[in-house]
Order: C-alpha cells, then sequence, then structure tokens
C-alpha cells in the first residue's frame, strides 16, 4: 500500500533493484527468450532514474510537460517494463507474463502506443539516441515559445539509457554532434558501459574513449566508476542537471549479467539463463525462486519514491498555464490536446508566365506560405536548402541562440535528420526534412520508425529522375521510390507539376497522421491545364482522354507524365486512342473503392506504365512486365535530353514503344 508517510532513509533501495532484476530474468525465462545481461547490469541505473529524477505520473503517462526516457538500448524491454510495473503504471502482473507474447502488451522491444510509459519504438540501437535528441530541441522550441520571464511553463528533461552498441552506431554520432552544437542542455544521457556488445569485447571492435569523443562535440562527461552504486548514479544526473550549455554523457560503469555465471561476458548478452544459474541469482539477492515473487513492501517504497516527488506534477502544470496570457494559453493547450488543423486550401501560389517551373520549386513556394502561418511545422535540410528549396526566408534559423527559428540546419547528416524529425513528431509537430531522392536511402531505418509509431512527418526528397542528368548514376535515383512504396503505412508521393504539388500538400496536411514521403523534379515541368489539385488526394486520376472507344491507357508520374500526353497526342493522329493517367500516389488509388478503380482503369483495356524508375512498383496494376517502360538499370552522366534518350525515355522512343505494344 502506498505510504507517502513512510521515512524514506528505512527504504532497501538495493531490495528494489535487485526485485527488479528478479522480475526481468523471471520475464525472460518465461518467455524463453530476451536479453537478461542489461537486465541484471543496468538496474541500479533506470531504478535511480526512476526513484530519484523522473519527473513523471504513472497514473496519468502522458501529461505534458512530463520528463521523456528513451531506453535506446530496446534489447533491455524487460527491465523497462518491470520497472514501469513496479512503478504503478497501468500493467498487471499478466501482462509481464505474456512477455514477446502474440498481441501482448509486453513486445520483445519496446512500441509506442503499445505500453503505458514507454515513448517511442527502439531496437534498432542509434534510434532512441538520435529521436532523443529531437525530442530535447521540440522542448527547446517549446520552452522558448512558452517560457516568458521568470515562467516556467516547459521545461522537461531528455533522458536517454544506451550501450555500447547505440554508440557504435553512426546515427548516433552524427546526433550527438548536432546536439553538441545546439547546447541542448536538458537531454542526458546515461551510457551503460559494460565494454562487451554480442560477439564479444568491445576491445575487438570499439577502443575509442567515448568520453573524449563526447567531449569533443560539445558535451559534458560525468563518469560513475561502479554502476552498482545508486548514490554515485542519482548524483551524477543531479550533476546533470545543473548543466546550462551543454548536453551530458554519463559512462556508467557496471557488469553485464551481474550476478550470473556468465557475467562480463558477451554469453549472457541475449539468451535466457539456465534453470540453475537463475535459482543462484535469487539467491544472492534473497529472493525466492519462485517465478514472479514479488514484495509489495518492496514495490511500495518505490511507487512512495516517485510519489513523494512528483505528486501534483500535472496540476502544477495546469495552474502555471493558467496564469498565463490568454492568447499564450490558447495556443499552449491547442497543441497539448492535440487540437491541429492545417487549413491550406487559400494557398498562396503565383505560377511563372512561361508556365513551366521543377516541383521542387513549386514545393518551396508552398512550403513558404505554410510554415509561417503554422508553429508546428517546423523543418530543414541536410545541407541541401538551395538545392530542395525548402528554406523559408524570415522563419528564422534554429541555433543555440534561437530555439524558435523554424529552419534546422541537420549538416550532412541525413540519418539523423530523420530521427531527429521523429523526435518533434512525437512532441506534437508536423516536420518535415529533404535531401535528394537517391539519399533517402540514408534515412530509411528512420522512415520505418515513423511508420511503425505512425507520425507526421514529412520526407521532401528532390531529384527525383535520371533527368538530373550531369550528376550522374550516383545521384539518379532507380531504386528508391519503389522501396519506399513497400514500406508500410507510407505515402509515397510523385507530383507531376505545380497543381499536383499543392494537392499533395493538402492531402498530407488534412490527414492527423502517418508520414508521407513528396518525390520532386529538379527540371522545370510544364504546368498543365488538365492537372487537378482536388484530385490527387485519390492518387490517380485521367488527365488526357479521347472521345472515341480507348486503344489502350498510359499511366505516368511525376515527370513522365506531360511526356506521356505528348505521346498520347501523337498516337491519336495515328487512329490511337489513348487515357492517361496521372498517378501521384499509387498506395492511395488502390485504395480507392473499386468502382473508381475501374472508371478510371477499365479491366478489359491494355495499361502502359511510364516511370522512369524501377518496374517492381507496378506489379498490383500492370501484370504483364512488357508493358512497362521503366528503368531496372542505373542511369548514367550526360545532359538531360541524352540521358533520357539513351534509356528511351524521350518521346520519339515512348511513341514507338506505345505504338508497338498497342499495334
Amino acid at each position: 500500500m502506498l505510504n507517502p508517510k513512510r521515512d524514506e532513509s528505512e527504504i532497501n533501495e538495493e531490495k528494489i533493484v535487485d526485485q527488479l532484476r528478479s522480475i526481468g530474468i523471471d520475464m525472460i525465462s518465461e518467455a524463453g527468450s530476451g536479453h537478461p545481461g542489461i537486465v541484471l547490469g543496468a538496474a541500479p541505473i533506470i531504478y535511480s532514474l526512476y526513484a530519484h529524477h523522473l519527473r513523471i505520473d504513472p497514473e496519468n503517462p502522458d501529461f505534458f510537460n512530463r520528463d521523456r526516457f528513451i531506453m535506446s538500448a530496446g534489447h533491455g524491454s524487460s527491465l523497462l517494463y518491470a520497472t514501469l510495473y513496479m512503478a504503478g503504471y497501468p500493467i498487471t502482473l499478466d501482462d509481464l507474463k505474456s512477455f514477446r507474447q502474440i498481441d501482448s502488451i509486453t513486445p520483445g522491444h519496446p512500441e509506442y502506443k503499445k505500453t503505458p510509459g514507454v515513448e517511442m519504438t527502439t531496437g534498432p540501437l542509434g534510434q532512441g539516441f538520435a529521436t532523443a535528441v529531437g525530442i530535447a530541441m521540440a522542448e527547446a522550441n517549446l520552452r522558448a515559445r512558452f517560457n516568458k520571464g521568470k515562467k516556467e511553463i516547459i521545461d522537461f528533461n531528455t533522458y536517454v539509457l544506451c550501450g555500447d552498441g547505440d554508440l557504435m552506431e553512426g546515427v548516433s554520432y552524427e546526433a550527438a554532434s548536432l546536439a553538441g552544437t545546439l547546447k541542448l542542455n536538458k537531454l542526458i544521457v546515461l551510457y551503460d558501459s559494460n565494454n562487451i556488445c554480442l560477439d564479444g569485447s568491445t576491445s575487438q571492435c570499439f577502443t575509442e574513449n567515448v568520453a573524449m569523443r563526447f567531449i569533443a562535440q560539445g558535451w559534458n562527461v560525468i563518469t560513475v566508476p561502479d554502476g552498482n552504486n545508486i548514490l554515485s548514479i542519482v548524483k551524477a544526473i543531479d550533476d546533470a542537471k545543473t548543466s546550462t550549455d551543454k548536453p551530458t554523457l554519463i559512462e556508467i560503469k557496471t557488469t553485464i549479467g551481474k550476478y550470473s555465471k556468465l557475467e562480463g561476458t558477451n554469453l549472457v548478452h541475449g539468451s535466457p539463463l539456465d534453470k540453475e544459474d537463475v535459482s543462484a541469482i535469487k539467491e544472492k539477492m534473497q529472493i525466492r525462486d519462485i517465478p514472479f515473487t514479488i514484495s509489495q513492501i518492496t514495490m511500495d517504497d518505490f511507487q512512495t519514491l516517485i510519489h513523494n516527488r512528483c505528486k501534483n506534477l500535472n496540476d502544477k502544470f495546469l495552474k502555471a498555464v493558467e496564469n498565463m496570457d490568454e492568447e499564450d494559453k490558447k495556443s499552449l493547450m491547442d497543441f497539448v490536446e492535440g487540437h491541429k488543423s492545417y487549413d491550406i486550401k487559400d494557398i498562396l501560389y503565383e505560377a511563372p508566365e512561361d508556365k513551366a517551373e521543377a516541383t521542387r520549386v513549386t514545393s518551396g513556394k508552398i512550403l513558404s506560405s505554410i510554415v509561417p502561418e503554422y508553429p508546428t511545422v517546423i523543418g530543414g535540410s541536410a545541407d541541401l536548402f538551395s538545392a530542395t528549396k525548402t528554406y523559408i526566408k524570415d522563419a528564422g534559423d534554429f541555433t543555440s541562440e534561437n530555439y524558435l527559428g523554424k529552419n534546422i540546419f541537420f549538416g550532412v547528416r541525413e540519418h539523423t535528420m530523420g530521427a531527429i524529425l521523429n523526435g518533434f513528431a512525437l512532441c506534437g509537430f508536423h516536420p518535415y526534412g529533404s535531401t535528394f531522392l537517391s539519399f533517402s536511402d540514408y534515412l530509411k531505418p528512420s522512415i520505418r520508425m515513423s511508420c511503425m509509431m505512425d507520425l507526421p512527418v514529412t520526407y521532401i526528397f528532390t531529384h527525383d529522375s535520371i533527368s538530373v542528368g550531369e550528376d550522374g548514376a550516383t545521384h539518379q535515383p532507380v531504386e528508391q521510390l519503389v522501396s519506399l512504396r513497400a514500406t508500410p503505412n507510407l505515402e509515397v508521393f510523385r507530383p507531376a507539376d505545380a497543381n499536383e504539388v499543392i494537392g499533395v500538400y493538402r492531402a498530407i496536411f488534412e490527414k492527423k497522421s502517418g508520414p508521407s514521403v513528396v518525390a520532386l523534379s529538379r527540371n522545370k515541368t510544364p504546368i498543365l491545364e488538365a492537372t487537378k489539385i482536388s484530385e490527387v488526394a485519390k492518387g490517380g486520376y485521367v488527365v488526357f482522354d479521347p472521345e472515341r472507344k480507348l486503344s489502350g491507357i498510359i499511366i505516368a508520374t511525376g515527370e513522365e507524365v506531360h511526356l506521356a500526353i505528348e505521346v498520347a497526342k501523337r498516337l491519336q493522329s495515328k487512329g490511337l486512342d489513348i487515357r492517361v493517367v496521372s498517378m501521384p500516389c499509387i498506395g492511395r488509388f488502390l485504395e480507392q473503392d473499386q468502382e473508381y478503380i475501374d472508371s478510371i482503369l477499365p479491366v478489359e483495356v491494355r495499361k502502359i506504365v511510364i516511370e522512369a524508375a524501377s518496374s517492381m512498383s507496378w506489379n498490383s496494376i500492370v501484370f504483364n512486365k512488357k508493358y512497362l517502360i521503366t528503368l531496372d538499370q542505373f542511369g548514367a552522366s550526360g545532359k538531360k535530353d541524352d540521358v533520357y534518350k539513351k534509356f528511351g525515355f524521350d518521346v520519339d522512343s515512348l511513341e514507338e514503344k506505345v505504338e508497338n505494344l498497342l499495334k
């Protein structure tokens, strides 16, 4: 029973830590799989954080001004679930017993929106670390926006538990570099440093001085030589919280698999312990050797420590909000409660006189109309603002001196850009990031996390075709579109012209969740009279139609749409009546009702696809590969028209191919 009046000096904290260890290894034994090494080694770290520092409310896990804890070392999920259960979150003992089982709320690695108290999906190492940087950036932005004078309305810390594996991954290096540059002082990383990875000692693969590396990147570094010493860990976190201009890494030296006969070795990392070892460990900890034995006193003591420190946190936050001026209060509460609507029907857009414009340029104009109007829309580029046209004039730059800036300079760090965008989205923003489509491969792990967490992140990828020309095959995307289209829960748009770009942004901002990709051209494309802003939301629609019976249908996307229309017009004079369908989003089109799909693509009419990218995107629409005029090889360096001609995407070649197919 929770006892707020209990003298905290009487609480046996080591007993609580051992209880967490015991539950964690019981879960792994019950499941027959898991990672006991981190449970036994890092339990004092997570305990110290939850008992003495983390500002949380287990009864209201999502209250906005809570501290965020990211389990970047996601293989330690059983330790996290045990901690959340002991702390009083709405998790049952049966949930713990169902660890790693189908449809349980305790999956093998933490998953966002599945387990109360889990802030993000983690497991791919480094992702949690990098996303936490985005969360800290979001907090800095909100703090700068709403904390006026001496009022501390927004002031949450972001904590991370990571291991050697996280810090080996390149994404964490990218993220740490940017975090230091931005002086994110409310970011605190707890580094479970045990010198062991899955394949053996880190001496075989990871020998740099991690502390000096982080110092060089602009971080504070604190070392705790004994990871079993709760007081030392608590003090180190206290010291980290006093930083005013740097994030902090606390390197805590631990022993992986503490108390196990395999302790200190890689053998205890990723496999369940044998029954005899579990019994011996529990004997050392003086815990009964019965699975899921939990001392109620120990559990109550843990919750008492949390309650005494965190009681009424949300009430205090709401009271502080009440004392804000009315405009700021409404703005903050709309943000906190998720009341975000984006009315972009009145987008300010002026077409060029020649009625031709690269879709990347149109995109830049649309963003310049949207971003200043909505505080929740923020983004940037991986050192390609001038190329992707995503720099927003007069919106300010996000720097350590100006967290209100809306242009984020990610530098040449595509991987961490994606993770940071996820961090912003987890805090309620609608962020965007930009680079070349061929470099989307660098972001794929972060995009995958966006999709799993259903986050409203917009990925803007320009230079979307072999029409890039002189930069050559390395910069000419071929397989990227199909890779992105194959990712569950990701909408991929490739607009044909300015009208469709406007339609794409409307479609993206009208939906409440889920990530999107916008693939945009480097070169000018004609702004077509036949393209329709409102039809983009359906994924595909007719842009050219003959009056007589159809000889065939051409389906095209992006820059190839105007080429397809030109081909259709030429062949019309030869007696072939061809419909042209623009399909900016295959996924959306296939979600329409069958009546609409059949009206656009009648079953009895032959269909031909023209897209200068992999053929593999189209097997759900066109079943015979000979009707796919696509590209399944890398491009070449040369003038745009020469590259098109080499690979058969000039109008003359396309006309000949289509005519032969239909005759």
